[in-house]
Parts: structure tokens; sequence; C-alpha cells
């Protein structure tokens, strides 16, 4: 293929955050007649809020295109040639070009590239068991699936839905289907939901699930989907029990999708993603990136490679990735694991290290969990909520911080993000200048009480 007048070709493969901010930052830093930029796409859409999809499909978000941040046709307007239903089939290192195929119509072609930036997400986990691929059965992850999941739904007439894993994506997916009027059931193989949080914590989500409807089986495993003689989903199987089932939904969780790099012979870690440098380069070579939910990052509290698939952290990937690709300079020193999620009106946060994280790093360390109330107990409106917060035993370095409460709990998870990232220790973190009037915040706000706690037991120990 012959290359154009431009001095440098950049080819993206997958068109979602990580992607498609990075071709969008390197083309603000380098015009057309610099660099010529490509971007493959395999499904429909591009620059979308996966992490909306729930809310979506439980109504709370009326129209898909509600989610979607930049369509194709903003992206082209900007120079950047953006192949929709396209899909790259084969990565050629020592020849710098990669194979594509047109999803529709099967022509495949191949494209030479200068510099090459690897963003092709993560896909849904499917467990290996009969009937795990019949109609009715859903992963969500991308558009394409939230659209399926909504056909499913508008066409099916019974009401009984299975949520197979209470992860962030069975938890949203199991409240968005109570939203539509169907019975759900959530089969668990973990002790409680929310394998994110420690299982004390869990407990508080189990009990508002129930609360809201939703029939919890914990310490259960799926061992078959059965289906109907149209082959649709009826049931799913555990080795005890049946439940029925008209709609499947998958909420086991993601995998980084790195089939791809592996065949090209790029690095992957333990976890299955693609490793990178600060400049989120892959490692060892110089002209190819990755970024968003196919990599693995640092977590900045164990040292350890992480697998974390999150929006935010793609489109920060994706402007590192086009800041160097575009011949300026930045760098992602990696995360502290915070996430943010509700039930209801239930809000569920954690950052940094769960106990059991904590102890694969060899960390010895002091709990603590105090109940606390989101304002001044007498101001209107105060609820209560639950801090747990893991302090290192020697130094009292902050270890982790976990929230369950109702309005106002859940983004009091940033202090403590803050607090991880800046090394602090619960000592330290005790003298907080935090906001303080009596309709946002007790004189003592729940994290700093969990602190002063946890400083007193690292002083006794």
């Amino acid at each position: 293929m012959n290359m154009s007048a431009a001095s440098e070709r950049l080819v993206v493969i997958g068109g979602d955050a990580a992607g498609m901010s990075a071709a969008s930052q390197a083309r603000r830093l380098k015009g057309p007649g610099e660099l010529e930029i490509v971007a493959f796409e395999r499904g429909h859409f591009t620059s979308y809020s996966a992490c909306g999809i729930p809310y979506w499909v439980g109504g709370d978000v009326e129209e898909r295109d509600q989610l979607i941040a930049r369509t194709p046709e903003e992206h082209r307007a900007r120079d950047i040639d953006l192949r929709m239903r396209t899909e790259v089939t084969e990565i050629d290192v020592a020849g710098q070009r990669v194979r594509a195929r047109d999803v529709d119509s099967g022509a495949e072609s191949w494209t030479s590239y200068d510099k090459l930036v690897i963003a092709t997400g993560a896909r849904p986990i499917r467990p290996e068991m009969p009937g795990a691929d019949a109609p009715g059965v859903h992963g969500v992850q991308t558009l394409d699936d939230g659209q399926a999941l909504l056909d499913t739904l508008t066409g099916t007439r019974g009401r009984n839905a299975v949520v197979v894993g209470a992860g962030y994506i069975g938890v949203e997916m199991a409240e968005a289907l109570i939203n539509r009027g169907y019975e759900v059931t959530v089969v668990n193989r973990g002790s409680e939901p929310m394998s994110t949080l420690d299982a004390d914590m869990g407990r508080l989500v189990h009990e508002a699930m129930e609360g809201m409807g939703i029939t919890m089986v914990n310490d259960a495993e799926v061992t078959k989907v059965l289906t109907g003689e149209d082959g649709r989903v009826r049931a799913v199987a555990t080795e005890d029990a049946e439940y029925p089932a008209d709609v499947v939904v998958l909420g086991i969780g993601v995998r980084p999708e790195t089939s791809l790099a592996k065949a090209a012979g790029l690095p992957v870690g333990q976890h299955d993603g693609l490793l990178t440098d600060l400049a989120m380069r892959v490692r060892g070579h110089e002209n190819i990136w990755a970024g968003g939910d196919c990599v693995e990052v640092l977590d900045l509290v164990s040292g350890q490679e992480r697998h974390i698939a999150l929006g935010t952290h793609a489109n920060k990937h994706g402007q590192v990735i086009g800041a160097n690709v575009g011949g300026g300079y930045a760098t992602f020193p990696g995360v502290v694991g915070t996430a943010v999620s509700k039930v209801c009106d239930l809000e569920i946060a954690r950052t940094g290290l769960r106990e059991k994280d904590a102890r694969r790093a060899g960390l010895q360390f002091e709990t603590v969990t105090v109940e606390s109330t989101s304002r001044a107990g007498y101001y209107p409106g105060a609820s209560l909520m639950t801090v747990k917060m893991l302090a290192e035993r020697r130094t009292g370095r902050l270890l982790g911080v976990q929230i369950v409460g109702r309005e106002g709990a859940g983004k009091r998870v940033d202090v403590a993000a803050v607090a991880l990232t800046a090394g602090m220790t619960v000592e330290r973190m005790t003298a907080l200048d935090l906001g303080y009037a009596p309709p946002f915040s007790p004189v003592w706000d729940p994290v700093l009480v969990a602190a002063r706690k946890a400083a007193l037991k690292v002083r006794a120990a």
C-alpha cells in the first residue's frame, strides 16, 4: 500500500475511549500534513461510555446516543481516517503493518504504520459450559452488546432474569432489570456480592439488594444454561438448583482483549494485559503503544501490576499516548484502585487494597470499621454510612478504604484516593482540613473518624 504525502502514519486499533483519545490528542499536536491517522473499529460506535450501559438498559438514560461522546463523523471531520465495522485480524510487527477485514463484506487488506496504538479493550468472561452461547444470554461490554440485550428484553414475554456474577456489572445490571419490571436472581460464586470489597462490607450490599426484591444466591456457581425447544435460554442450573430465566446477563467480569497482541508476540502480564512503560509504550517496542482495558497498570499501593477496566483510566491512557505519539511527553504513573457504584440509593466505594490484597503483597496491617453519618446528626437527611480502613502496621501508611452508605457516602472515597496517592499515614490524615458545615458533614468527617481510630490502633500495635 502506498504511503500518502504525510511524513508518518499512525494506526489505531480500537475506536473507543483510549484509542480515539489518543488519535484526537495526536491530531491536536500534529496536523494532517505531518501525521496521517487511520483508526479501525469493528463495532458500530465510537467514543462512548460503556459505564453508562446499565443505566441506559434500566431506563435512567433514555437514549443510546446520549452515551456517545463523539460520533465517527465528528472524528472524520478532524482528519482522522476512521474505518468502522473493520476488524484488525493480524499485526505484523516486523513489517510494521496490520491486516484488517471488513466485517460486512469480508474483504481484507494490509495497512502499513510508522506508529501503532493498540486499544482493543476487554471482553466479557463467558463461562465454558453448555448453553453459554444460547440466544438470550448476554455479556454487556459494548454499545452493540447493550443494544442486543435491549432487543431481547423488548422481545421476550417472560419476566424472569438471572444475573451471573455480583461484581460492578452484575450488581448494576440487577438493578437495571429490577427497574424494567423483571424478577431478578443473582447467582454469585463468592460468599457476598461485590468481591472488590471485603466480605463484611459486601454483606451490607447483600442486604440492600434483597431489600430491593433481588434474590441473592451466594456460594453458588452456574454449571449450565438450559434451553427450550426453540433453542433459547429457559433456566440456569447450579449443582443444587435451577432458576428460571427468560434472559441471562453475564456479570462475571472482563478479561483484556489481547489475543491479537499475543499472536504478534507482544508482552503480556499475569492478568493477560499488555505490559507498557510509564509513557504507555509497549515494553520492548519503540513504535507501539497500548492503553485502556487491554493493558495492565501499576498499583501504587501494592507495587504490583493490576488489570482494572475503567473508562477514567482509558481516557487518561489515550491522552498520554496521544501526547507521546504527537511529539510531546506525558506519563501515566499508575492507579490506587478507586471505584464507586450504587444499588438503588446505596452507594458503594473503595480505593486501595482489600485485606486479601494486602496479604498477597506481604503487608502487615490493622483494620478499623466505623459507623458515622453523612451530615451532622441533627440536620435533616443525615444517613448512616460504614467506613472500613486498612493501615500498615508499623508505619501507619494508609492502605485502603471501603465505604458503603446512602447519599453522600460514595464520593467521600476521593479523599482517601488522594491520601493514598500522596502516601499519607492515617495519623497525618486526621489533620486534613476538609470542608465542614452541618448540611455536608459531621464535625469529624466519617473518613477522618476512621483515620483517628486507625491511628490509635497503629500506635497500640
